[in-house]
């Protein structure tokens, strides 16, 4: 495995341009409850990425038409 240099001054395109490449997935779920009653209750996926990123990994996690209707 080759090591990569990574420069410290990057630029905004640069780092934009790692994200589309590589992909980035923030997964978040929150739940607010008292007493055991659950008053409130927030599920969040956020994926930003390249479309050729996306379509590539996007059927692995289940996210496309086709693997959902499979299911």
């Amino acid at each position: 495995m080759a090591v990569e240099k990574v420069n410290a001054s990057s630029s905004l395109a640069e780092v934009v341009d790692r994200i589309l490449d590589k992909g980035i997935v923030i997964d978040a779920w929150v739940r607010v409850s008292l007493v055991g009653i659950e008053l409130l209750a927030v599920e969040a996926r956020i994926v930003i990425a390249g479309v050729d990123t996306y379509l590539k990994y996007a059927e692995a996690v289940g996210l496309t038409a086709s693997s959902s209707a499979a299911a």
